[in-house]
């Protein structure tokens, strides 16, 4: 498994979040491990820490753009770093070209960068595309890192089967219970707060776009909090703030407040991750009531979406 380090600018957090929910299938296939510094624990040193990640990193993304290259931190201490642990041979640098930027120059222009052509990925017509692209490159970068097979000398290979070997019987019972630990989902939930957040932003988007007389606000308050507003001829029909919990029991659930602002200890609706014998999922705790709403189900990362959706339009379709 190649350890991969984001270095960014925080001014381009929703960006990363949506990189990050791109490469989940890596992750699930056990080829990456991601770190960013969202992933700093409170009490931990901070400058250590992402020193410490630098440091043991096999694969260093930079997310380029023009506060990634106004940002000292991130250009001098750790691109600068990540550039001479590439050149002794320690580490594969990927430069990522987010938005427009005066990037190529030394030593960026040096590296081949993604997306394809450099092209930033805020100027593809479609983002998720892009997003895509640059996920196919960090897959083939990861890939080319992995060792050989160890290759069998003539002498220790088996002797050839001399005609073709029938397949033996076999159960079609082979799934075993699997096991999830406290990490699994926190990734599974953190890859389903940033969909949902990038669900609401585009069907704010749409709802606008199909009905006159509707506006929409979309927020990310921060790495962990998003607002949507839906207003109707300048007047608010609906809103609300959904967050990623982040304390004792409630790490592990999503909130829905039909408020966009407030404290994190209020809410309307929440869901869960929940895990079977063979995958994680989503739970509904079932405390909003609507038409519509499935609280026994295993919601996916789009089930939950729709179902917070839902709860936000409902005020202009009844």
């Amino acid at each position: 498994m190649a350890k991969l380090f984001i270095s960014y600018s925080h001014k381009d957090e929703a960006l990363r979040q949506e990189l990050e929910v791109q490469l989940s299938m890596l992750r699930r296939q056990g080829l990456i491990e991601v770190w960013n510094d969202r992933r700093i624990l409170a009490g931990d040193a901070v400058d250590g820490t992402i020193s410490r990640h630098l440091e043991e990193a096999d694969v260093v993304l930079l997310l380029v753009s023009a506060d990634f290259l106004a940002s000292n931190y991130c250009y001098e201490r750790e691109m600068t770093r990540a550039m001479e642990r590439q050149a002794a041979g320690e580490a594969r640098v990927i430069p990522v070209i987010l938005r427009p930027c005066d990037w190529m120059h030394p030593p960026l222009s040096s590296l081949m960068a993604t997306p394809t052509d450099g092209k930033p990925v805020t100027k593809w017509p479609d983002k998720d595309d892009a997003m895509v692209d640059v996920a196919r490159a960090i897959r083939s970068a990861v890939e080319a890192m992995a060792p050989s097979p160890v290759r069998r000398t003539p002498s220790a290979r088996p002797p050839a089967p001399s005609g073709p070997v029938p397949e033996r019987p076999r159960s079609s019972n082979l799934r075993i219970r699997q096991e999830f630990s406290d990490h699994d989902r926190h990734v599974f939930l953190e890859d389903a707060y940033g969909f949902i957040a990038n669900y609401f932003e585009g069907s704010l988007e749409e709802l606008e776009r199909r009905n006159p007389g509707i506006q929409t606000s979309f927020r990310r308050i921060d790495a962990d909090h998003f607002s949507a507003t839906i207003f109707r001829h300048g007047s608010r029909m609906s809103g609300c703030r959904i967050w990623l919990g982040g304390f004792g029991s409630s790490r592990n659930t999503l909130f829905y407040s039909a408020k966009e602002n407030g404290a994190d200890n209020s809410w309307n609706e929440s869901i869960s991750v929940d895990a079977d014998s063979q995958s994680l999922y989503l739970r509904s705790t079932g405390m909003a009531s609507y038409a519509g709403a499935d609280r026994e189900g295993k919601l996916t990362a789009e089930g939950g979406a729709e179902l917070f959706w839902t709860m936000l339009i409902q005020p202009l379709q009844g």
